[in-house]
């Protein structure tokens, strides 16, 4: 008992929490033994009970915070959608060379070299296809300026 008490000690913040925990581990591994349950080194077995006891109890009291309405508010995702909506019809009215490559771009390939690849042109062409289009979707979107402009 006194090395599960000075164990427990130190798995725990109080001196009344040990005496707790090594009680009911003794009292465990006593019922253990009362029983039909042959236990070759007692002592580490109980270290161990005393340690899994500890661990299962340190998870219990793990702090909670109460809930506030500014915590149940998610982002809105509206705006976002309806920007996408929006880049995708003005996509959409790009000339048809320049809409293939955005639309490789939204599709995910973004290295000139496999745009190029896929489209069968040059990559310079490519190059200058999108900055176009980038140029062209910025003035439909209204997106005209610098940035310092926009903030």
């Amino acid at each position: 008992m006194p090395r599960l008490r000075a164990r427990a000690r130190k798995l725990t913040r109080s001196a009344e929490e040990a005496e707790d925990l090594a009680q009911e581990v003794a009292l465990k591994l006593w019922q253990l033994r009362a029983g039909d349950a042959e236990i070759a080194a007692p002592d580490r077995y109980a270290m161990i009970m005393l340690h899994n006891l500890a661990r299962h109890r340190w998870r219990g009291t793990r702090q909670t915070e109460e809930l506030t309405e500014e915590m149940a508010v998610t982002a809105p995702v509206a705006p976002a959608r309806l920007a996408c909506a929006e880049l995708r019809a003005a996509i959409a009215l790009l000339p048809r060379d320049q809409r293939a490559c955005m639309e490789l771009v939204l599709a995910g390939d973004t290295s000139p070299q496999a745009l190029a690849a896929h489209l069968g042109v040059p990559e310079g062409t490519v190059m200058s296809r999108l900055a176009r289009a980038r140029a062209s979707l910025r003035q439909q979107m209204a997106l005209e300026g610098s940035v310092s402009e926009l903030l």
